[in-house]
Parts: C-alpha cells; sequence; structure tokens
C-alpha cells in the first residue's frame, strides 16, 4: 500500500490569464464567466480557485490601479461567496510597478474581509518563451522581479492580516527562500508551495520526475503542503500528476496553465485530474479538510 494513500488531495484550479478566447473559447474572461466557472470547480471538488482579471485586454495580468483591481475581483469574490462561503480565492499579481503597485489590491480586498489566501511569489525570473530558431524569445519577454525586501513586505502583510501565502516556485531559489522563512518561524500560517514545471517556457525545470525529486531533495524535513503544475503544457498528460500525488503531493491545474492541442474547459482539466487521483487511490480534500490541511480556520458553511 502506497503510504500516501487516503491523504485528501487540495486542488487549485487556474481559471484563465494568457490564454486567449481565440485560442480556446472556454476560458472565463468576464465576471460572469469566472463566477459561474468558479462555482462550476468548485462544486466538483476545487477547493482554490486563482483568476486574472477581465480589464478589457483579456484577462492580462493587471495594469490598472490597486482599487480598480480590486473592485473587480470584489464582485467576482462576492459573487462566489455568495454560494460557496468557504471557498479560498486569491488574485493575480498588478503588473508593472513597485512591489507596493503590485500587490495593494489584495490589502484592499482583505480589508473587506474578501480574502484568505494572496499570492507570495519569493524570487525573480526571466520569463518567457522560445523563439522559431530556439533562442528565448525577445518579444513578450519579461523579468518577473521580487526583491528580498519585496518578499519580506509580502510576508509581513500576510501575517497582520492572516493572509495564506499561496507561493508559487518557479525555481528552486524560489523554494529556497520559502524554506528559510519556514525554518526562521516567519511564513504565515496556510502557506501552499506550487512547483512550477515547463519545456516550453524559459525557466526552471522541465516536467520530468528527476526535477520534482529535486525538489522533494529540498523539502525533505518541511512540513509545507505542496502542489505541481505544468505551464504551458499538460500536467496530467506529461505524468508529473502522476508522480506528485504518489509522493504525497497535490495539483493546480488550469486554462491557464494548459497548453495541450485540443480546446479544454476547466471543469473538464478538473475532472481527469479527479479521476487521477481516485486511481491513485488518493480521496479529494472537502474544503474543510483543505483548510485544516493549510492551518486554517474553517469558514462558512459549505462542505463541498
Amino acid at each position: 500500500m502506497n503510504k500516501n494513500e487516503d491523504k485528501p488531495v487540495i486542488i487549485e484550479v487556474a481559471l484563465n490569464g494568457a490564454t486567449r478566447k481565440s485560442s480556446n473559447p472556454n476560458v472565463p474572461i468576464s465576471i460572469n464567466e469566472l463566477t459561474a466557472d468558479a462555482l462550476t470547480c468548485l462544486r466538483a471538488g476545487a477547493q482554490i480557485i486563482h483568476q486574472h482579471d477581465d480589464l478589457g485586454r483579456g484577462g492580462e495580468l493587471g495594469g490598472a490601479s490597486p482599487q480598480v483591481m480590486a473592485d473587480k475581483a470584489a464582485e467576482f469574490y462576492r459573487a462566489v461567496y455568495a454560494e460557496v462561503a468557504d471557498a479560498l480565492l486569491y488574485s493575480t499579481t498588478n503588473w508593472p510597478g513597485n512591489i507596493e503597485a503590485r500587490w495593494s489590491h489584495q490589502l484592499i480586498l482583505a480589508d473587506a474581509n474578501l480574502l484568505r489566501m494572496a499570492f507570495v511569489d519569493p524570487g525573480s525570473v526571466n520569463l518567457g518563451g522560445f523563439a522559431a530558431d530556439g533562442r528565448p524569445k525577445l518579444e513578450s519577454s519579461m523579468v518577473y522581479s521580487h526583491s528580498v525586501a519585496d518578499i519580506e513586505w509580502m510576508l509581513d502583510h500576510c501575517r497582520r492580516r492572516s493572509l495564506a501565502p499561496n507561493m508559487a516556485i518557479f525555481e528552486p531559489g524560489f523554494l529556497r527562500a520559502a524554506l528559510a522563512h519556514e525554518k526562521a518561524g516567519s511564513l504565515p500560517r496556510g502557506a501552499f508551495i506550487k512547483l512550477y514545471f515547463s519545456d516550453r517556457l524559459t525557466f526552471g525545470f522541465p516536467p520530468l520526475k528527476s526535477a520534482l525529486d529535486a525538489y522533494l531533495d529540498l523539502l525533505k524535513g518541511s512540513s509545507l503542503p505542496w502542489a505541481v503544475a505544468v505551464l504551458g503544457g499538460d500536467v496530467i498528460d506529461s505524468g508529473m500528476a502522476r508522480w506528485a500525488l504518489e509522493a504525497g503531493g497535490h495539483l493546480r491545474l488550469g486554462l491557464e496553465d494548459y497548453g495541450g492541442t485540443d480546446k479544454p474547459s476547466n471543469l473538464e482539466l478538473l475532472t481527469v485530474a479527479i479521476d487521477l487521483c481516485r486511481e491513485v487511490g488518493r480521496p479529494i480534500a472537502t474544503r474543510p479538510e483543505a483548510a485544516a490541511m493549510l492551518g486554517l480556520d474553517v469558514k462558512g458553511a459549505s462542505a463541498r
């Protein structure tokens, strides 16, 4: 028997992002579409929902004032909470600008009691794809930067407002920073680690078992819950989801990440993942179970 059998699985669904309706008409963009998709996924078994807000550019990263970002997210969050009070929802960064400009919409949402989880990406990385000749592409590339001071600033605000840090691990240095805070006792309650893999983008590890094993070596001795994601690919078809589930990990999926050849919905991606969890022998966590696994207070009346 696998020692991780019967360990409930936390599933995060990233509803949208760079994916355009022209490439997949199922990607939700408007507030109404985001709300319907989020509720469908939550009712099917997801516990965490991540969204990019529609600011007239098809769900791209931010670009508005923190207040506009917060207002857009608040409309979506209130609609979801009205149906699923214990959902864990969190937004994207508001790029570009300094850390306050990029992150302050989350403070507005937290102060309005609409946020229990916030993104805290603990490092810096070049984000981009590859050109036709195989070199890193110049167009659309960006430096996604968070200084040590920026990271401490984000964590401090999480501590002050009891926000769970949802931490994307683009490269190993990101994880080492998170683990350093865990060891020092300065990591806020509820931290959730997402290990990112990709063979179509320029950062980090490709989706190989040896790459997952390297991260698991770093995680030895840590009590942080972790999940895997494959950006620009397929977390299921790559084998990464199965390897993670067998190792006791959790899953992130959704149309923000998906780069396969067909045009699925978020629910279809989620359904395939749930089937795999059952095949591996891992039950899907209820939302109260997910909150307890993250060390958060159980909130609201909805259990599933």
